[in-house]
């Protein structure tokens, strides 16, 4: 699904300090957490609280008025650490301050690691986790999604590189830099293992903690081939200022989950608030905003995996 990477004059001026792949993180002694934001919506432009959904809420969660979502904020424009060097934004940071202020509550947005999220909704560290996650049925077995978004996988490399993948079947004998935890990880070991099955050279894949060493890897020759969701690909390649290119064509289009813990009670008021934001135009607003409305869906569901 290639997407042309609008700027948008709010965010691209206040974007200007950061470097090709490098988001600043915050540190926390929580070994999975980075920083933390507690985000609340202006008066002006929060939605207003739909008592109905609120009904749907566990009394738990009404009590404590506040949701606490994870993202992994390495990922622009989905989600990424702004200027001040601590405040998560970008798209899914502003969606869920959106969803919680129609459920009644507040958002406070955490910056973890990405494989940490969903062990620690598990644990009922987290109430969501809204980080672009790819709903898939293997993660469906610990966790529940309310689709949101769809994207797919991109390839970029560097500009005039050699290496210019266009599928899966030409990696082998690359070296690839990838984000732990991703599907891009998974699809990159696996067509390693295809690779040397059909005699071929295989598939080394440097694996990253965050998405900003992976893009890092790319820049400095490590890695001859990056791997991201479709429009963080798309981004990558604009802020590079010509260092990097998207090569190929999009693969594996599939939904973004919101991820919610099993048994939590939450799923029917997450799905609920999603289309209530996707019928009084909020959520066209955000896609908009960070220049990806070619990835909005609009019938949501409660685990919709295609794979």
């Amino acid at each position: 699904m290639p997407r042309r990477m609008l700027r948008h004059t709010a965010w691209s001026a206040a974007l200007t300090a950061v470097a090709v792949g490098l988001t600043a993180c915050g540190s926390s002694s929580d070994s999975g957490s980075k920083s933390t934001t507690t985000a609340t919506p202006s008066a002006a432009t929060a939605p207003a609280a739909d008592a109905a959904i609120v009904a749907q809420l566990p009394a738990a969660v009404r009590a404590k008025g506040t949701l606490t979502f994870a993202a992994d904020a390495t990922y622009p424009p989905n989600e990424f650490v702004g200027t001040d060097g601590k405040t998560v934004i970008g798209m899914d940071a502003d969606l869920a301050k959106a969803l919680a202020a129609v459920m009644g509550l507040k958002a406070k947005v955490v910056n973890a690691t990405f494989d940490s999220i969903i062990p620690r909704l598990q644990a009922k560290k987290y109430d969501v986790g809204l980080s672009s996650f790819t709903d898939t049925k293997e993660r469906e077995k610990v966790v529940d999604f309310v689709t949101y978004f769809t994207a797919g996988t991109s390839f970029f490399t560097k500009t005039g590189g050699s290496v210019k993948p266009s599928t899966l079947a030409d990696l082998c004998g690359t070296t690839v830099s990838v984000e732990k935890g991703t599907t891009q990880a998974d699809d990159a070991a696996k067509q390693g293992k295809t690779c040397a099955a059909a005699g071929k050279p295989g598939v080394k894949v440097l694996v990253f903690p965050d998405q900003s060493g992976a893009n890092l890897a790319l820049q400095s020759g490590r890695a001859q081939v990056g791997m991201a969701d479709s429009p963080v690909a798309a981004y990558q390649v604009e802020r590079s200022k010509g260092q990097f290119q998207v090569s190929g064509k999009t693969y594996g289009t599939a939904p973004y989950g919101i991820a919610l813990p099993k048994g939590g009670g939450l799923d029917d008021a997450m799905l609920a608030a999603l289309k209530k934001l996707m019928a009084d135009g909020t959520y066209g607003s955000i896609l908009k905003k960070w220049g990806i409305e070619n990835g909005a869906i609009t019938d949501p569901v409660l685990n919709g995996a295609t794979s």
